[in-house]
């Protein structure tokens, strides 16, 4: 188990690497859980050895969010990865990532203006800009990242593309709970007593999954059963979006037609959770 917090020394590492194996990398922002292991798993299936790199990323973090109280247990993470098959850990320094008068930032564009791009304006210009520069640093042959941040997952999916790295791009499906909550590093924010409020985003997506189910296409009749399913699992539940989109091209659609799916946001007691589920 390698960890590895310098830029140079990681660059140097898969210089080496690169001329016998393939080469898998899971980003993360620590204080991994469940949904993090399965990621570093799915590499492993896809490369012969895996980086998975631990960084709180503050160019995606707005001033008024919580990027001082994110949750961080590096000992616990760099365990989570040796038991899942991860050999090398990179952890570098905010201040190597973001010298002194840095000014480069990488941006998409439609995809990443909607939903979270919308309710966070400058979210996605800081995740595209810190996997830019992991895949110029580790130079993956594969990478890895959850269907639950699906935006995310389809804003740098287009950056690889667009930007011509020779990455396999793949989307692992979401890992949950046993109750249904989204596995997500920001779910320890809840005391027990607020737990049980913070699966109102499953429980109307799964209403909304059984709508269409029952023929019903509207969005605007879903959209409105999900909202009392939310209040009534959390009346002081805060809804900022939900959205009905194409899969693959995030416009959004009226009637539910074969690759739609449902994205919401909901502050649940002062913690903003996200969750998606596909519709048909």
């Amino acid at each position: 188990m390698q960890i590895i917090r310098s830029i140079k020394k990681m660059q140097s590492v898969v210089r080496e690497l690169s001329k016998k194996k393939t080469i898998g990398l899971v980003p993360t922002m620590g204080f991994l859980h469940d949904g993090h292991v399965s990621l570093i798993q799915k590499a492993l299936k896809h490369s012969d050895i895996v980086i998975t790199t631990i960084f709180v990323n503050p160019a995606q973090f707005a001033p008024n969010e919580d990027l001082d109280r994110y949750p961080r247990d590096e000992k616990g993470d760099i365990e989570k990865i040796k038991s899942a098959g991860g050999k090398i850990v990179f952890i570098p320094k905010a201040s190597d990532i973001y010298p002194d008068n840095y000014q480069t930032y990488v941006e998409v564009g439609d995809l990443s203006q909607t939903l979270e791009g919308a309710s966070r304006p400058s979210h996605f210009k800081g995740v595209t800009t810190i996997v830019a520069k992991l895949f110029n640093i580790t130079r993956p042959d594969v990478v890895v990242f959850g269907l639950k941040d699906y935006q995310q997952a389809m804003v740098l999916k287009k950056m690889t593309h667009d930007l011509n790295y020779p990455i396999k791009f793949i989307i692992a499906p979401t890992v949950r709970e046993k109750d249904g909550l989204a596995m997500s590093s920001r779910n320890k924010y809840f005391s027990p007593k607020q737990r049980p409020e913070s699966l109102a985003l499953y429980f109307a997506l799964k209403t909304a999954k059984e709508m269409v189910k029952s023929d019903i296409k509207d969005t605007s009749q879903i959209k409105k059963e999900m909202k009392a399913v939310i209040q009534a699992t959390c009346p002081t539940a805060q809804i900022d979006y939900i959205a009905f989109t194409d899969f693959n091209s995030l416009d959004p659609v009226k009637k539910i037609v074969k690759n739609t799916i449902c994205s919401l946001a909901v502050r649940i007691h002062a913690v903003r959770l996200i969750d998606n589920m596909k519709l048909l």
